[in-house]
C-alpha cells in the first residue's frame, strides 16, 4: 500500500470546483449546439480549459500542475461531464490515462520533461487498442525493434481519442515477438506526433459524442530514443498501462454518472412543462417511476464513486473496484437516458430535442476504458483470485 494522497488543500478545491460548476454552466452547455453543428470544439474554450487548468489537474504542483487526489480529480470529472462528453475526452487522456502512466512508471527526467508539458495543456493521447485487438493485448502487432541508440515503431493504433490534436501519444508496442507472462512483450512508448512516420487517419464518424474526436493514429518506421521507453524498463508498458486505466475507469464512471444527472434533470424539467389529459405529465405515477428509478440509481453511483477515489487516495488496489464502479455507472447512465426518451415520448426521438442526444452520447461508456463484458471477467478473476489466496473479504 503506498501512502495517502491527500491531494490540492480543501478550501482551494472547493474554491475550484465551485467556479468549474458555473463555467460549465454558463459557457459550456450554452456552446454545446455550436459543437454539435462544427463537430468541434471552438479554439478559445480549449485556450480557456487551458487557463482554468484544466489538462493538469492531477499533475503534481511542481511541475505546474493542480496536484488534486484522485476524489477531486473525479469531482472535477464529474462536474464537466454535466456538460457535452467532449470536454471531458479532450482533458481526459492528460490528466488520467497519460498522466497516471507516468507518474507511476516513468522516470525522473522523463517527468521532468513531459509533464509541464501535459500540465500546459498541450494534448495527448493513450494509444493501447488496434484494429484486430482491443482488451487481447497477445494479439498485438504494433512492434517495436530494437536499433542503436533507440527503437523503430511499426504498426497502427485504432479509436484513439484525441489523435487529431495530440502531440504527445504514449503508444503500447510488442518488444518480444513471444507472449510472455503478465503481457512482458509489451512496452510504453512516448512518441512525439510530430515524428517522421507518424500520421493520422481520417477522423471516424460517430454515433454521438460529436465534438470528440477519433482516428487512428499510424507509425511507419518511426525512430525513437532510447529515453523514449517508458521507465526505461524492457515489458512494464501494459502494467504501467493497466494502472491507468483504473483512473481512466474512475473518470468514465464519473462522467456517466453526471451525465445521467442531466438527462434526469431535463426529463424532469420536461415532465413538468408538458401537458397531456389535462395536467403536467410528471403528475404521473408511471412517469414518476422512472424518475424515481432513475434518482435511485444515480445516488448509487455517487456512493461508489465515493468509495472507490477515497481507497485508491489510501493507496488501495482499486483495480476490482474501479471496474466495478466503471461497469455500473456506465450501465446505469444507459438506463436513465432510455428513460429520458421515454419521458420525451415522441419528441425524445427528435433531433430538436435534447433527449435523444443524451441516448446517443451514452452508449460508449458502455464500451470504452474496457467493455462491460471484459470488465465483468477481470472482476471475476480477481476474486476467484484473492479467494485461492486467502485475501477474500
Amino acid at each position: 500500500m503506498s501512502s495517502q494522497n491527500l491531494g490540492m488543500d480543501h478550501v482551494v478545491f472547493e474554491q475550484f470546483l465551485e467556479q468549474l460548476q458555473r463555467y460549465v454552466t454558463k459557457r459550456l452547455i450554452p456552446a454545446e449546439r455550436t459543437i454539435i453543428e462544427s463537430d468541434q470544439i471552438p479554439p478559445d474554450i480549449v485556450q480557456e480549459m487551458r487557463e482554468m487548468g484544466l489538462f493538469g489537474l492531477t499533475i503534481p504542483e511542481e511541475f505546474g500542475g493542480g496536484g488534486m487526489n484522485i476524489s477531486q480529480y473525479a469531482a472535477a470529472i464529474k462536474a464537466i461531464s454535466y456538460a457535452m462528453p467532449a470536454f471531458r475526452s479532450i482533458i481526459s487522456i492528460n490528466v488520467g490515462m497519460f498522466c497516471s502512466a507516468l507518474k507511476n512508471g516513468g522516470t525522473a527526467a522523463q517527468k521532468a520533461k513531459w509533464l509541464p508539458f501535459l500540465a500546459a495543456g498541450e494534448i495527448a493521447a493513450f494509444g493501447l487498442t488496434e484494429p484486430g485487438t482491443g482488451s487481447d493485448s497477445a494479439g498485438m502487432i504494433t512492434s517495436a525493434t530494437r536499433m542503436k541508440n533507440g527503437w523503430i515503431l511499426n504498426g497502427t493504433k485504432r479509436y484513439i481519442t484525441n489523435a487529431r490534436y495530440a502531440k504527445v501519444a504514449l503508444i503500447m508496442a510488442r518488444t518480444n515477438k513471444e507472449n510472455l507472462p503478465k503481457n512482458a512483450h509489451v512496452s510504453a512508448f512516448i512518441v512525439p506526433m510530430d515524428l517522421t512516420g507518424v500520421s493520422v487517419g481520417k477522423p471516424d464518424r460517430k454515433m454521438g459524442q460529436a465534438g470528440s474526436s477519433i482516428a487512428d493514429i499510424i507509425l511507419e518506421d518511426v525512430q525513437v530514443p532510447e529515453d523514449a521507453l517508458l521507465g526505461g524498463e524492457v515489458g512494464k508498458g501494459f502494467v504501467h498501462a493497466m494502472k491507468s486505466l483504473d483512473n481512466g475507469r474512475i473518470s468514465v464512471g464519473a462522467a456517466a454518472t453526471a451525465y445521467a444527472k442531466r438527462a434526469l434533470d431535463s426529463a424532469i424539467r420536461y415532465s413538468t412543462e408538458r401537458k397531456a389529459f389535462g395536467a403536467a405529465i410528471s403528475n404521473f405515477q408511471l412517469i414518476q417511476q422512472m424518475l424515481a428509478e432513475s434518482e435511485i440509481e444515480i445516488y448509487a453511483a455517487e456512493c461508489m464513486m465515493q468509495d472507490v477515489t477515497r481507497r485508491a487516495d489510501e493507496g488501495a488496489d482499486v483495480l476490482r473496484r474501479a471496474a466495478a464502479f466503471k461497469v455500473f455507472a456506465s450501465e446505469m447512465c444507459g438506463r436513465v437516458v432510455d428513460r429520458c426518451v421515454q419521458v420525451y415520448g415522441g419528441a425524445g426521438y427528435l433531433a430538436e430535442y435534447d433527449a435523444e442526444r443524451f441516448f446517443r452520447d451514452a452508449r460508449v461508456y458502455r464500451i470504452y476504458e474496457g467493455t462491460t463484458q471484459i470488465l465483468q471477467l477481470q472482476i471475476a478473476k480477481h476474486m476467484l483470485r484473492e479467494f485461492q489466496a486467502g485475501n477474500w473479504s
